[in-house]
């Protein structure tokens, strides 16, 4: 028999394709979930039995959370990335780094074929086919949910066909999870108007009382998190993430233009994304120039919109990812924020280079640098380009 990698997430599309891969493909199944760091040590444990139920020959567990933080993570914090001023980017970021971890299993046991369950009319089959076919050309893809365009009711039949017992009401909703954040999509993503409801979110409200949240930034990245250090950031994301899902922060709905070129729903929640963005983004508001804000945005909307679209190997990611790099050098200070239930505010920051703090004056009070006869001298310069318009095209200026 010859071998597929099936790329295993143990939700009901990867299900589906173990039993038709082994029924009616007759192939050998080694199935690989690419944590990236979305997962408990228990979560993983029973993804594992669970492929070993559905009857798969053997299962990987590749542990990805440190490459895509390195590689991706802190650059969507520098950046501020959110999708359409929405969505963190929690599922479509990770997708590239799951799939080279998957390649990398499938040439170590010798796999004649790579295997995932993404739908035909998502983002996520073009992130993995082209990344496969990118990297892997030698291996073909097979994708069975997409070839046969079935819905979410024929995969449970068969499955049940094929004796297999779930809660199927469980399944009812598609959930991603991951270190940045978890998607969820269900019957009320199909429409235009209806919300999720409260019961399909992973994460539910457990805290109602106030608190505050202090995050400290070093060059971007997390130092600390009310005042406990963190050597590895990745354990710091993890630490905001369960004092801000307790206030159940994060949720919302993201609508967007797929790459297929369909518009596309999913729910979302990432308390840690929106947490450490929001306050990461305050923090450069105090230390950096007007001019590095302006270009940082330009470019990070770029970065955010090409890593979304499956083009995280364009060599311009790179170019993009020197200048956010270089832009972090004093963003350093702490970010005080109050959380409530479903929701949360940005208090202030302390920093050695908050800009704010330059003695040249205070906005709307005194001015300490500069004189009243500099401002009367400045503005009539600035104004010369509208006065020579004005005086050569008279009346165009006017407000009717």
């Amino acid at each position: 028999m010859e071998k597929v990698v099936l790329a295993f997430s143990g939700g009901l599309d990867t299900s589906f394709c173990v039993k038709y891969l082994k029924h009616e493909k007759n192939l050998d199944i080694y199935s690989a979930i690419a944590n990236t760091g979305g997962f408990s040590d228990d979560e993983l444990k029973n993804i594992e039995e669970g492929a070993y139920k559905l009857g798969v020959t053997k299962h990987a567990t590749l542990d990805v959370t440190d490459v895509y933080y390195r590689n991706c993570i802190r650059y969507m914090i520098y950046g501020n990335i959110l999708k359409n001023n929405t969505y963190p980017l929690s599922v479509s970021s990770e997708r590239i780094f799951q799939a080279y971890a998957i390649v990398d299993y499938a040439r170590k046991i010798g796999a004649k074929y790579i295997a995932h369950g993404s739908t035909g009319a998502g983002n996520d089959q073009i992130r993995f086919d082209l990344t496969f076919q990118i990297i892997a050309p030698e291996i073909e893809i097979i994708t069975p949910i997409r070839d046969l365009t079935l819905s979410r009711e024929a995969e449970i039949e068969y499955l049940k066909k094929h004796g297999v017992e779930r809660d199927w009401k469980k399944m009812e909703y598609s959930i991603n999870k991951g270190l940045w954040g978890t998607s969820v999509g269900g019957k009320e993503t199909l429409t235009s108007n209806k919300n999720l409801p409260e019961a399909a979110y992973p994460s539910q409200l457990e805290k109602k009382e106030p608190t505050e949240l202090v995050i400290e930034f070093k060059k971007g990245e997390i130092a600390s998190v009310n005042d406990e250090t963190f050597a590895v950031p990745v354990d710091a994301i993890r630490k905001i993430e369960a004092i801000g899902s307790a206030y159940a922060i994060g949720r919302d709905t993201h609508i967007g233009d797929t790459i297929i070129g369909i518009k596309g729903r999913v729910g979302f929640e990432a308390a840690a994304p929106m947490l450490i963005i929001k306050a990461h983004h305050l923090l450069e508001k105090h230390t950096l120039t007007k001019w590095q804000m302006y270009w940082k945005e330009q470019l990070s909307n770029w970065y955010g919109m090409l890593l979304h679209e499956a083009q995280y190997v364009e060599p311009v990611m790179r170019d993009i990812e020197k200048f956010l790099d270089n832009s972090q050098k004093n963003v350093n200070g702490k970010v005080k924020l109050k959380l409530w239930p479903y929701r949360f505010e940005l208090v202030g920051i302390e920093s050695d280079n908050d800009l704010m703090n330059s003695g040249f004056g205070d906005y709307g009070e005194v001015n300490k640098g500069w004189s009243g006869d500099d401002v009367k001298g400045f503005t009539s310069i600035i104004g010369n380009q509208l006065k020579i318009f004005n005086n050569v095209n008279k009346g165009q200026l006017d407000i009717e």
